[in-house]
C-alpha cells in the first residue's frame, strides 16, 4: 500500500493549487486521477488576474497559448457594451497539465472507487494511505460523495447544464463576446478566441429554469451557431458536447475532520458568470494552507461573484490606462485584433 501525508484525489486546477502550495512545503503528496494529463477538458477557458496573482504566474515565461482581452463585449438584447477591463484565455489542455507539472507532485492515473477513513487517516480503494484527503475531482468528485454529500447536499435550482465546443479556427475578432438571456435563455453564451487560431464557443443556462420553460439547451446552441455564422465565425463547424455543474449556494461544510472538498466539488462556481477556475484555485490553496499552518479552512475570500473581479480589473487598468494606450496589438487569429498577447500587455 503507498502512503503520503496528503492525498489529493482530482489533477484539476483545485488539486493542481493545493498540491504547488504543499510541495513547496516540503509535504509528502499525491495526486490521484482517472485520467492521463494533458486531457481534453470542456471549459471556455478564461481566467481573471487574480487567478495569475493567486498562482505567482509569469505571463512571460507560461509556454502556452495566452491571450489577454483589454475588454469584455457585454450584449444584453439591444445593448451593447464594450467593458475595458484585464481578462485572459488559455486553453485547458495545456493549462492543466502545465499546472500538474509545474506543483512537482507526482501523479497516478487511478479511478479512485471506494475511500474509508480509520483511526491513522483515509484509505483508498486499498491502495493508498494518507493524514489528510483533498477532495478536487470535480462535480463527481468521490470524495464530496464518500464523505459530504449528506452533510452538503446540492440544490438542483443551482445547477448549470452547457453545450460547448473549441476548435481551430480563424478568428478575426480577438475580443470575448458574452451574451445574457439571448432567445430566453436563462444564462449566457459566449465566444471566446484563443491564441494561434483556436475558438472557444458555448452556451450555459439554469437546467431547472429551462426544464420548467420547456426549452432544451440544444435549441440555444442553434441560435447562437446560426448568429456566428452570420458574423463571428462564418464557416465554423462544431460537434459540441456537453457537461454540468454547480453555482455557489450554502457551503455549509467544506470540511471533515482531516478531509476537504475544493472547487466544483464543493460548488463554488461563480452566480453570476459560472466562473470556476479561479474559485478553483483559492479553494485549493486555501485546504493547502489549514494543512500546513493548522489554520481553519475557511471560503470568504473564495469570491462567489465574477462582477467584482471585472470591476477591480476596470479600476486597474484605468490607472494604467498608458499601458494599453499607443500600441499597436500582433494579430494572432489572421485579422484585424485587439486582443493582445500576454508580452503585449
Amino acid at each position: 500500500m503507498r502512503s503520503c501525508d496528503v492525498l489529493i484525489v482530482g489533477g484539476g486546477p483545485a488539486g493542481s493549487a493545493a498540491a504547488w502550495k504543499l510541495r513547496r512545503e516540503g509535504v509528502d503528496v499525491l495526486v490521484l486521477d482517472r485520467e492521463r494529463f494533458p486531457r481534453l477538458k470542456l471549459c471556455a477557458g478564461w481566467i481573471t488576474p487574480e487567478v495569475v496573482r493567486d498562482l505567482d504566474m509569469d505571463l512571460e515565461a507560461y509556454p502556452h497559448r495566452l491571450l489577454t482581452f483589454p475588454r469584455l463585449r457585454l450584449h444584453l438584447g439591444r445593448l451593447h457594451v464594450p467593458v475595458p477591463c484585464v481578462q485572459h484565455s488559455i486553453r485547458r489542455f495545456e493549462f492543466d497539465a502545465w499546472l500538474l507539472e509545474r506543483s512537482g507532485a507526482p501523479l497516478e492515473q487511478h479511478n479512485v472507487r471506494q475511500i474509508a477513513a480509520d483511526a491513522e487517516g483515509f484509505v483508498i480503494d486499498g491502495a493508498f494511505r494518507c493524514r489528510w484527503l483533498i477532495g478536487a475531482g470535480g462535480t463527481r468528485c468521490p470524495v464530496y460523495r464518500t464523505l459530504f454529500r449528506e452533510l452538503n447536499p446540492r440544490a438542483s435550482e443551482l445547477q448549470i447544464v452547457t453545450l460547448e465546443h473549441e476548435i481551430q479556427y480563424d478568428w478575426q475578432d480577438s475580443d470575448c463576446h458574452l451574451w445574457f438571456f439571448d432567445h430566453g435563455l436563462p444564462g449566457y453564451s459566449w465566444y471566446v478566441p484563443k491564441e494561434h487560431g483556436w475558438l472557444n464557443v458555448g452556451v450555459g443556462g439554469i437546467a431547472d429554469r429551462m426544464k420548467r420553460g420547456g426549452q432544451d439547451i440544444r435549441q440555444h446552441w442553434a441560435h447562437l451557431t446560426a448568429m456566428l455564422e452570420g458574423g463571428l465565425a462564418p464557416g465554423a463547424r462544431y460537434d459540441p458536447s456537453g457537461y454540468s455543474y454547480y453555482l455557489r449556494g450554502r457551503v455549509d461544510v467544506v470540511r471533515r475532520d482531516n478531509a476537504f472538498i475544493t472547487g466544483d466539488a464543493a460548488g463554488l462556481a461563480t452566480r453570476d458568470l459560472g466562473e470556476g477556475i479561479g474559485p478553483a484555485i483559492r479553494s485549493g490553496l486555501r485546504a493547502a494552507q489549514a494543512i500546513v499552518a493548522g489554520e481553519p479552512y475557511r471560503l470568504e475570500d473564495v469570491t462567489g461573484a465574477s462582477v467584482g473581479s471585472i470591476a477591480r480589473s476596470m479600476l486597474g487598468r484605468a490607472t494604467r490606462a498608458s499601458v494599453f494606450s499607443g500600441r499597436r496589438p500582433r494579430t494572432p487569429g489572421g485579422g484585424p485584433a485587439h486582443g493582445l498577447r500576454h508580452r503585449d500587455q
